[in-house]
This record gives C-alpha cells, structure tokens and sequence, in this order.
C-alpha cells in the first residue's frame, strides 16, 4: 500500500511538532488494520481556531471550532473504479482545539493528535458514530484497537 499525503501547517506550535513519516505510518495503520490495502492519498490541513471554527459552522452549522473535520472525497462508483490512488478525501485538524483538549484530558499533544488522525482517517472511509450507538461503539473500539497497535492507551478510559 501507497500513501500519499498533502500536509498544509498554517499552524505550528512547538509542543507538537508533526513529521510527515509519522502520520503515514498512524494512517498506514488505520487503514491496515480495517483491511484497506488500496494505494490511496489523502489531504491534512492543519488550522487555527478561526478556519476550523468557519468550517465547521460552514458545513455542520455548529458555531464553535472543532478537533477534526473530514471530508470524505466524493468521486462517482466509476470513476473510483478506474484509478490506481484511491482518493480518501481531506482532513482538517484544529491545532489549538487539539492542544487545549490534550491538557484537559491530561495526555500528550501528540497523543490527542494521533487519536483525532484516526477518528478522522475512520470517518473518511465512511464510520460514523453520530447515527446511531452501536455506530459510535464500533468506531471507538476500533481507535482503541488502532491506538493500542501504535503504543497508546484507550482515550476513552478517562472521559
């Protein structure tokens, strides 16, 4: 499996320095572990409060910033069909929503950063824990699973 990956960083902040091959690999892992072995690429942006506040009132009419967005591409079944590079689609991250987040449930930046990479990449290939309870179940065991393979403990324990 391939991956590509578009990292925009309007963002920085030096308690969370991202490098590209670990958010491969915490991708690569998403997706091996759900069985998805397609060569594919996907975008991450990386924003302040502003952007992401703008976004997420733009596209799910909540007047407040958020962790993580995800758009999922939506190219048509035939056109899917006939490329090599799947493409997921895009994911935005708000950094200082991420950072505030991790010191309030007491984990490390990267920690918090790597758990909304995997709920995003999930939400991507189509998971869902809004519709229903048993949705939200699946998708929290699977981060679990996922996080578990990377090293990090259940991010659902403390809350």
């Amino acid at each position: 499996m391939k991956i590509s990956i578009s990292l925009q960083q309007d963002v920085l902040a030096p308690e969370l320095v991202l490098k590209r091959a670990y958010i491969k690999k915490v991708i690569e892992t998403t997706l091996r572990h759900i069985q998805l072995a397609q060569d594919c690429e996907i975008g991450i942006a990386c924003v302040g409060i502003d952007e992401s506040h703008q976004l997420n009132f733009q596209y799910r009419q909540k007047d407040k910033p958020t962790n993580v967005l995800s758009f999922p591409s939506d190219l048509p079944e035939d056109v899917l069909n006939v490329i090599d590079c799947l493409p997921l689609g895009d994911l935005v991250i708000c950094i200082p929503v991420v950072l505030q987040e991790a010191n309030e449930q007491v984990k490390t930046p990267i920690e918090h950063f790597t758990h909304m990479l995997v709920h995003g990449t999930l939400h991507l290939i189509g998971y869902d824990h809004e519709t229903s309870t048993e949705d939200a179940e699946e998708m929290e065991a699977l981060e679990v699973e996922i996080l578990a393979k990377l090293g990090l403990t259940n991010p659902y324990l403390s809350e």
